[in-house]
């Protein structure tokens, strides 16, 4: 058992998961955290040979999904997380599982991602999972935090 939940799993995303995780980025306490995409531009991104998006399904149910970004022969980039329910753990176990994946299945060396600084939640959980920042960036007049870490 995993925090306040007993399975957590990471499944490529089926093409009829696109609308819930598209409705799943639009929670009050989601979408001002992220740049949220339409069911059309998720199908259109999932599309892409180096973007992989995984489902993360814990005691059998949809609860969120990952978004990573192949780059070179060793990196990925950590492109996006959002977890329905919040506050149990599933993020945090949903982050380890999905380095496990980049190491083993993907054999990547880096995972980087950015999140924006006024994301304290985000960057917490990031930080207390070993990333470190290396950069900042900006994205439309908001500070972005761009963090790594080495697998």
């Amino acid at each position: 058992m995993h925090g306040l939940f007993n399975t957590l799993a990471l499944k490529p995303t089926a093409k009829k998961e696109f609308q819930a995780i598209s409705d799943m980025e639009k929670a009050d306490d989601t979408h001002q955290l992220i740049i949220p995409h339409t069911k059309d531009k998720h199908l259109e991104e999932s599309n892409k040979p180096h973007i992989i998006y995984l489902s993360i399904i814990v005691d059998d149910v949809l609860s969120g999904f990952i978004i990573l970004a192949l780059e070179g022969t060793d990196t990925v980039e950590f492109r996006r997380i959002v977890v329905g329910d919040k506050g149990k753990g599933i993020g945090q176990s949903a982050i380890r599982a999905m380095e496990n994946y980049c190491s083993q299945t993907l054999t990547r060396k880096r995972i980087w991602l950015d999140v924006f600084e006024t994301n304290t939640r985000g960057k917490h959980i990031y930080s207390k999972l070993g990333y470190q920042p290396f950069s900042t960036s900006e994205y439309k007049g908001n500070t972005l935090l761009l963090m790594e870490k080495t697998l």
